[in-house]
């Protein structure tokens, strides 16, 4: 057994007040008027995507340096512009576009390399790093939330994004709850353990509460129709028009084809933490679609994650052993009863997670009549996903994700093997 925990959370970008979201609210602008057209342009995301303009007006972009961003706050918020710039130009249209022009292309790649993240529209980008807020010290209500960015300009949208930030922000003193009590497990402390994995159950529990505060500002058909046709990434994309993915132009002839997973709460290292901190270990499952080279979906999911917060992962999978502890002890003991309310709790959240997706995506995919593609008809995920026959909750193995896995099955299985850890 280890014999203390030994992780500084100010190594990981992680903090103890607002967990993986940045310390200081995220750059509203980029400082340089060097970078004026980029600003420009995002501001009028959604009525250029609206009015089919956006590709013309991305391909007039110059290619700009990234030498003039000097802080981390500024990649990230270049980053989270590109990507944008990114979905809007690939899926901005009657049909996705496979070719990204160097004005994106270049600057991205180069972003992506400074931050080890994938030039695509991350968690991160979409969530983590495009938020604002009444206020700094408090971001758990998203009523005092915005975003930065917007493919639809919907409120809609919006608030599918900031109830993901008001998750992060309270789940963020649920991180050092969590170290506190591995060293509790460490000192074979049993009242102390128990007691925090009953704070742990209330956190939780408050987090599903959040989470079910979707349904107050985001309509099905907006999300579905509108919005998620922007998240998808070039992964598992052939049935909505990318069969090879995107390829990334950086002039001169010169790119490379790539194949990214798009925009998923899979992606949240949040919640990767729960599963580690409890011991909940999930397998690849429902078809070769959700492997990624012989790992599972979900660790694939961590190389879209901001390097520091992967590493996190990494230093907290080295260092749990609550769930080891747990089991010494007598089946039916209060620390059993606490774990495994837990694991409940958790258990949860995800059985929430999946009404969500039947309610957003199966139920109107379901709505909109299979047929046959004209020419003139738009090809995207949502329509792709309409083509499913006899689509339901029990049978929707043909409807992907925005990652490119096989939605159901997979969110089911990641729901069936938490419950499992309970002991």
């Amino acid at each position: 057994m280890i014999s203390s925990p030994t992780i500084n959370l100010d190594d990981y970008a992680v903090s103890p007040v607002h967990g993986f979201l940045p310390t200081g609210l995220p750059l509203q602008a980029l400082p340089h008027g060097y970078y004026a057209p980029w600003e420009k342009l995002v501001t009028q995301l959604p009525n250029l995507i609206r009015a089919g303009q956006i590709r013309k007006l991305i391909d007039d972009l110059p290619v700009l340096e990234t030498t003039w961003l000097r802080s981390e706050a500024e990649f990230r918020r270049a980053y989270s512009i590109l990507s944008f710039f990114t979905h809007a130009y690939v899926w901005g249209g009657e049909r996705p576009q496979e070719t990204l022009p160097p004005c994106i292309s270049k600057p991205f790649l180069e972003i992506s390399r400074h931050l080890e993240l994938p030039p695509c529209a991350t968690y991160a980008a979409l969530t983590l790093w495009n938020y604002t807020s009444t206020t700094e010290t408090d971001l758990t209500e998203p009523d005092h939330l915005s975003v930065l960015s917007s493919f639809t300009g919907t409120k809609d949208e919006e608030w599918f994004m900031v109830i993901s930030v008001a998750i992060e922000a309270k789940g963020a003193r649920l991180v050092p709850l969590m170290l506190d009590a591995i060293a509790a497990a460490t000192a074979q402390d049993v009242p102390r353990l128990t007691a925090l994995l009953c704070r742990f159950t209330d956190g939780l529990g408050d987090l599903t509460r959040t989470l079910n505060r979707m349904y107050e500002h985001n309509q099905p058909h907006v999300f579905f129709h509108q919005l998620r046709p922007f998240l998808a990434g070039s992964k598992n994309m052939t049935a909505a028009g990318l069969p090879n993915g995107v390829f990334y132009d950086v002039g001169r002839g010169e790119g490379e084809w790539h194949q990214y997973s798009g925009g998923s709460n899979a992606q949240s290292s949040l919640i990767q933490t729960f599963d580690i901190f409890l011991g909940v270990s999930h397998s690849a499952t429902g078809g070769t679609s959700m492997k990624s080279s012989g790992t599972s979906y979900i660790q694939d999911m961590r190389n879209y994650m901001p390097a520091p917060h992967k590493r996190f992962l990494e230093a907290l999978s080295a260092l749990s052993n609550v769930r080891s502890f747990v089991m010494t002890t007598a089946a039916g003991s209060s620390l059993r009863e606490a774990y495994n309310a837990a694991v409940m709790a958790l258990t949860s959240f995800r059985d929430a997670h999946i009404q969500m997706v039947s309610r957003y995506i199966i139920l109107p995919a379901r709505n909109c009549p299979p047929r046959e593609t004209k020419a003139t008809d738009t090809v995207n995920l949502a329509t792709a996903s309409a083509q499913v026959d006899g689509l339901s909750e029990s049978n929707a193995t043909g409807l992907y994700g925005t990652g490119g896995t096989s939605l159901i099955p997979f969110l089911k299985n990641t729901r069936d093997t938490t419950k499992s850890a309970t002991c």
